[in-house]
């Protein structure tokens, strides 16, 4: 299993997974432009993709699901609560070819299987996913709300994850946001910070998990030198920890 993510943050968030027979794309909060020219630019076909799998309404997950169905094909994979509030928060236009999937069911794709787990984010319907296809197990763990129960036993089970690494708890403290804004991140129904993500690799990763890369950082409370060396002190030492990026994709990473 190949995967690669053409872009991570609050502005916008796209994950390519690609086995032997299928190749899928997890969210779709990145334009179509932008995550054809990104994909092209791996040897990668947006055409080719069987599925765009959206994992709540926020805006930065579905706000060009609307695009890929009309301009590549692309089917969308979706909860109805999430396409229902998608569709009251966003201009999707038409998405004619709409597949319901329910939260906590497997989605199948060839030899891909996509596990979608329920979250307590505070979208209408959240999931984060786990691809397995053969022995590779990927974890695409973001807006998270919290550390919850079960959480641990996935990330356990992952030969690979896209993880949330979303901020540091003191320059979220101290930065600009209004306290409104810094109660809801750091809520149950918010985003993990640094630490946070850490610390559960530190306490649950599995003998067979392979690489990490940090994911959904925040522009304002975060960077990706700060939660590199927090993973770097709380994690075992010489662990493959990469970052993804607000603004352009990572290099492929194999499970």
């Amino acid at each position: 299993m190949i995967c690669l993510s053409l872009q991570s943050g609050s502005n916008g968030n796209c994950v390519y997974v690609e086995t032997e027979d299928a190749r899928v794309l997890l969210d779709a909060g990145i334009s179509g432009l932008q995550a054809q020219w990104r994909l092209a630019a791996h040897g990668r076909d947006i055409r080719k993709v069987d599925a765009v799998i959206l994992s709540h309404d926020h805006h930065d997950h579905v706000r060009c699901a609307g695009v890929y169905q009309r301009k590549f094909g692309l089917p969308v994979y979706v909860t109805r609560r999430t396409m229902e509030a998608a569709i009251a928060r966003c201009p999707l236009g038409e998405v004619p070819d709409v597949r319901y999937f329910r939260a906590g069911e497997t989605l199948r794709f060839g030899r891909l299987c996509v596990e979608t787990i329920p979250t307590p984010h505070d979208g209408a319907d959240p999931v984060a996913f786990v691809c397995t296809a053969g022995n590779g197990r990927l974890g695409i763990l973001t807006d998270l709300g919290h550390v919850f129960n079960g959480l641990s036993d996935v990330v356990a089970s992952l030969d690979g994850v896209f993880l949330e690494s979303n901020h540091d708890v003191e320059m979220l403290e101290h930065g600009p946001y209004p306290r409104f804004l810094k109660e809801r991140i750091r809520g149950p129904g918010g985003h993990i910070s640094n630490v946070e993500a850490a610390d559960l690799l530190r306490s649950s990763a599995g003998p067979g998990l392979k690489w990490a890369c940090l994911a959904h950082l925040s522009e304002q409370n975060n960077n990706p030198r700060v939660a590199l060396d927090t993973h770097r002190r709380i994690v075992r030492a010489g662990f493959p920890t990469y970052v993804a990026s607000r603004y352009e994709p990572t290099g492929t990473f194999v499970v």
